[in-house]
């Protein structure tokens, strides 16, 4: 499903990965664990087409696409949430769902149906579809943003720290959506320092300074 070879990323001249290599396949929860300033979300901005300056190959579904922009990564299947949500915050929560919804889209599901599907993995949502996100908390926040995402119907999810600094119960709320959603084959490659996800993973890789150092 989703390749990569030989995964270098610089800041300017500092060299932020280190020939980093790994596979996601179908269907698959693979963890990326490590400390602050491991290369967690470098890794993952790569992958999607917004980070530093990268080299290296990536492949999916068989295809090259290290030279495509991120839109186009996006509608070929890989979705992104950043640890920094990216949200409209002057936008309500509906409207920040409904523009995610492509037009067009050859998705299966028409976009009223991945609505409702996102309503039924994230209930919460439902009280505050007209509050703009902007009055939501942190935790409120991270949930519509993993939910925007998965209104493009994507089949490999990139999540960098999903269930970091949220209230507890926001947190079991994230990580039975996550669940289901990877029961169902969504495959996802997840940056984390939590062990949230780590237990249920195929696979956990550890990134230390750049660079992949164990495969658990």
């Amino acid at each position: 499903m989703l390749t990569v070879k030989g995964l270098n990323a610089w800041y300017g001249q500092a060299q932020a990965l280190f020939e980093v290599s790994l596979s996601v396949g179908e269907g698959e929860l693979v963890v990326i664990q490590g400390l602050n300033g491991a290369g967690k979300s470098t890794l993952l901005q790569s992958l999607i087409g917004i980070g530093p300056r990268a080299q290296g190959r990536i492949t999916w579904q068989n295809e090259p696409i290290q030279a495509w922009p991120a839109h186009r990564r996006a509608q070929a299947g890989l979705g992104f949430v950043a640890e920094d949500r990216r949200l409209f915050t002057g936008l309500s929560v509906k409207e920040n769902l409904w523009i995610a919804a492509p037009s067009g889209s050859n998705a299966q599901a028409t976009p009223a149906q991945r609505f409702d599907r996102v309503m039924s993995l994230f209930p919460q949502l439902q009280t505050m579809l007209h509050r703009p996100a902007s009055q939501m908390s942190g935790g409120e926040q991270q949930m519509l943003a993993l939910a925007r995402t998965l209104m493009i119907a994507p089949r490999l999810l990139l999540l960098d720290e999903p269930c970091e600094g949220i209230a507890p119960v926001l947190v079991a709320a994230m990580r039975d959506a996550l669940l289901q959603l990877a029961r169902e084959g969504v495959a996802m490659l997840v940056a984390e320092q939590n062990n949230i996800l780590s237990g249920h993973a195929q696979r956990v890789l550890v990134l230390t300074s750049g660079r992949l150092q164990t495969l658990v």
